[in-house]
């Protein structure tokens, strides 16, 4: 029994900073405000705080998109590929800001996004965002997507975090007749 508390107590000493490295969907969304269908990231396989992050899209023909996009030829809008990388980026940003719960994550721009191959359904998005600049409320972030190791899409993605408008509550003249 003694060896059993003497375990528990080594590893409570441990540095409780220590960051998380994986998220998986449950815990992205519990920081980032995006939901299906947008909602662009599945799993986060490599996190370094205020660095990178490596983050997995496995991209599904049952996605809406694809009714449209093309309905005989299933392309990834290079758009949502750049909301990816955003979105990733966002989730290493949002973990840094200790009240995210009333901030969201606002794009303020893109650069230099290309599109190099066609992602089709049955792929699966490695989405690599790096920061190249950190202030305290806004980021500048390269972002690589490679499917089985080719290069898809990059960009640069700049983001900055801005107070989430509060909900407003019902006044008694918005209030649905009985």
């Amino acid at each position: 029994m003694a060896a059993m508390s003497d375990t528990e107590q080594s590893t409570e000493s441990a540095p409780e900073q220590a960051q998380k490295q994986t998220m998986d969907i449950l815990e992205i969304m519990s920081i980032l405000p995006h939901r299906y269908p947008f909602l662009l990231i599945d799993r986060v396989v490599e996190m370094e705080r205020k660095q990178r992050i490596v983050a997995i899209k496995n991209v599904t023909m049952n996605e809406p998109q694809f009714q449209g996009h093309f309905p005989h030829y299933p392309i990834m809008p290079g758009v949502l590929m750049v909301e990816a990388i955003a979105q990733a980026g966002g989730a290493l940003l949002m973990t840094e800001i200790p009240d995210r719960d009333s901030k969201l994550m606002l794009f303020t721009g893109i650069e230099n996004a290309r599109f190099r191959r066609p992602v089709t359904p049955g792929d699966q998005l490695r989405i690599e965002v790096t920061v190249l600049n950190w202030r305290s409320r806004a980021v500048r972030m390269q972002g690589n997507i490679t499917v089985d190791g080719k290069l898809v899409c990059d960009a640069i993605v700049m983001c900055q975090v801005v107070p989430r408008a509060a909900k407003k509550a019902a006044t008694p003249s918005e209030a649905v007749p009985e």
